[in-house]
């Protein structure tokens, strides 16, 4: 024998399961774990990708952002912030490819260099640059050793000793 159900209940019954699984679809989605595995990913293949288009001597700027913030991502992870190791890896993805672009534009073109990679040019000297003149003139000979203080007697207790107090004989 069948049961028989209204109409108005049958929709309301299927508008609720409906709704349920929509909002566990949807907390799965947004779950912290879950996002911040997939951005850490990419990030990390794009700084991989950086790597192999040598950005480290060629984008120095964006290759150490991208490096410290996917280092970030993941110590943040650590102590189970996941949104935030979500937005560090979101920005170590892009400091990444940003690396990798700049990389690939200094092979192509020498000039768009950045200035700080020369190599020909020699290391500066550890002399000043000019002489100052409040400065003491140096010394020929070193200081002598000042002799250590000798050490102090300990102080002296100046109280009395104690004593326990007398029992009443029994």
């Amino acid at each position: 024998m069948r049961r028989r159900v209204c109409r108005t209940c049958a929709v309301r019954a299927a508008a609720v399961v409906l709704v349920a699984g929509l909002g566990c679809l949807g907390g799965l989605a947004g779950c912290g774990p879950i996002t911040y595995v997939g951005d850490v990913r990419r990030a990390s293949a794009a700084v991989d990708e950086a790597r192999a288009a040598q950005a480290e001597k060629y984008a120095p700027y964006w290759w150490t952002r991208a490096t410290q913030y996917l280092h970030k991502a993941r110590e943040v992870a650590a102590h189970a912030d996941f949104q935030g190791a979500d937005r560090f890896g979101r920005l170590a993805a892009e400091a990444a490819r940003h690396a990798a672009e700049d990389a690939r534009i200094a092979a192509r073109d020498p000039s768009k260099l950045p200035l700080d990679v020369a190599p020909d040019v020699a290391p500066a000297k550890d002399a000043p640059v000019a002489p100052a003149r409040d400065l003491p003139p140096a010394r020929a000979s070193p200081a002598p050793a000042k002799q250590p203080a000798p050490r102090a007697a300990p102080a002296k207790d100046t109280r009395p000793p104690r004593v326990a107090p007398a029992k009443d004989p029994p």
